[in-house]
């Protein structure tokens, strides 16, 4: 990844910044995007340019406004000259039983997950053919198996895992898109994900019987834009085997 210019969306927190880290350390430069979460955002980029200067800037958008979303890009290769890789890693997760859904969480999940990568991987898309680049996508794994009370969020992210392979076609064969579908990584920081029995239920359903690590899903995103020439139109579930365990 030397020499490397890589785009993260929600890269201050949590699954992102731990994909910043692990292609920092590979060599990559980062553009680090984020909405509301300044404060992290700063000191994961002050983190990474004392380990090397100028090889991280902030970028700050709010994804679910199509017309904004050129900026990041542009910011990203007038400051850096280049851009080799886009990661939409960026999400909003909350639940929507179908009876309360309304327009405003519609506007907000799909938005985030599926509106924000299509528009953000239509402005990447001329620099990232020009360097032979690479997009990946977080999906989830209730992509396929829906979560019950989450209908909008699982939604999107079957379209994202849709767009997924909709980009690879369309980019091929200059850029590889790929997906990486977490399962069980980090809890939400809001909902009931703390009610006694629910995370243990969740961790007794994976075939690894524990949950995964923020950098699992790090290191399989490292994999698809380092490691993977021929891989794309992809999705790989990084879940402990939770997917497979009916």
């Amino acid at each position: 990844m030397q020499g490397k210019v890589v785009l993260v969306t929600g890269g201050a927190k949590r699954v992102g910044a731990a994909i910043c880290r692990r292609l920092h350390a590979a060599g990559a430069s980062i553009a680090l995007h984020y909405r509301h979460s300044l404060h992290e955002a700063q000191v994961l980029a002050d983190e990474l340019n004392d380990l090397r200067a100028g090889s991280a800037r902030l970028v700050q958008a709010d994804l679910l406004h199509a017309e904004l979303l050129v900026r990041p890009v542009h910011e990203t290769v007038q400051h850096f000259g280049r851009l080799d890789a886009l990661v939409n890693n960026a999400s909003s997760f909350f639940p929507t039983p179908l009876e309360e859904i309304g327009e405003h969480q519609w506007h907000d999940l799909i938005g985030t997950n599926l509106k924000a990568p299509l528009f953000l991987a239509q402005a990447a898309a001329r620099e990232l053919r020009r360097n032979q680049g690479a997009i990946i996508n977080i999906v989830d794994i209730h992509a396929d198996r829906p979560m019950h009370g989450h209908l909008v969020y699982s939604v999107a992210k079957a379209g994202l895992a849709a767009l997924t392979r909709g980009l690879a076609v369309e980019l091929a064969p200059e850029v590889r898109v790929n997906a990486v579908a977490p399962g069980a990584i980090i809890w939400p920081e809001s909902g009931g994900w703390a009610t006694p029995g629910v995370r243990e239920k969740i961790i007794e359903q994976t075939l690894l019987k524990r949950v995964g690590d923020p950098d699992d899903i790090a290191k399989t995103v490292l994999f698809l834009l380092r490691d993977a020439p021929y891989i794309t139109g992809q999705i790989v579930n990084v879940d402990g085997g939770k997917s497979i365990n009916h």
